[in-house]
């Protein structure tokens, strides 16, 4: 049963914690309020929705501190070279009770655990968490309890699905429904180029392959069976979609899937590692 949410501090609301944040609010469990701190006015305002105090770092220095007073879950959003830095800085400003819930790609619990002595959750969210159509990694620290764990899964749950997972899993996850979105997006993006080859207006193109995507993955939720027997449904033997789906396996696009993670999940370390 959903229910609502202590007060949850966000430091660093850039696109991934802007979209948690707007997710939030939309989910109406926020009932504590959101404190939100950026390091540009224009970033505050950007994010200043009702039920948020939100303040710019440029102008308050000490706003951190402000946001961190009361917050039971205190959301690290800035750029994982950033990560350490911010930590060391807000150690001594943490309520006891607070869980630190990372949402930075490739900063591992084992560093956070060495500089804060609050439980510890890193998480691999997704911007279609803006709707509340997000995906959420979870994977828990060695201080956290049942009741942490449980206080965190409610926060992602009201901006999508979750999964729990070892920490060693986190990354890879980062790679599907991570980074998932601009796959899907470019393929939108590629087969409405082809509707406007064929002679199709911008409008018509995005019509047609906006709607289409949208409405096989409505029908696929809605669905009691998976993607293949979909595919198949609509693949008449010997008809035009046929045709098509033997070409695109012929560009052997598991493969091209494989190395295009694969690539991501190197990208991952390399930043983690700061570079």
């Amino acid at each position: 049963m959903s229910r609502n949410l202590p007060r949850i501090a966000i430091l660093g609301a850039g696109s991934m914690g802007g979209a948690i944040l707007v997710g939030l609010i939309d989910s109406g469990r926020a009932t504590a309020g959101v404190a939100v701190t950026n390091r540009t006015a224009a970033k505050a305002e950007a994010v200043r929705l009702p039920g948020v105090d939100s303040w710019a770092l440029e102008s308050d220095p000490g706003a951190t501190a402000t946001a961190l007073r009361d917050a039971r879950v205190v959301l690290i959003g800035v750029k994982p070279a950033m990560v350490p830095d911010l930590l060391r800085s807000i150690a001594g400003d943490l309520e006891p009770d607070a869980v630190v819930v990372s949402i930075a790609a490739g900063v591992t619990i084992a560093t956070i655990e060495a500089i804060v002595s609050n439980p510890v959750v890193r998480t691999m969210p997704n911007t279609p968490s803006v709707v509340r159509r997000g995906v959420t990694g979870l994977a828990a620290g060695s201080r956290v309890t049942p009741d942490d764990l449980a206080l965190v899964r409610d926060l992602f749950e009201a901006v999508g699905a979750v999964v729990e997972l070892p920490e060693d899993q986190i990354d890879a996850l980062g790679t599907i429904s991570g980074s998932g979105p601009a796959y899907v997006y470019f393929l939108i993006e590629q087969l409405t180029a082809t509707a406007q080859r064929m002679g199709f207006t911008e409008d018509q193109a995005r019509l047609m392959v906006e709607n289409t995507f949208r409405g096989a993955s409505e029908l696929l939720a809605a669905s009691e069976v998976g993607p293949a027997e979909l595919r198949r449904r609509v693949t008449s033997p010997n008809g035009t979609t046929m045709q098509a789906i033997a070409i695109l396996e012929s560009a052997n696009l598991g493969t091209l899937f494989d190395q295009a993670t694969s690539a991501a999940l190197q990208r991952t370390k390399e930043l983690a590692a700061g570079s």
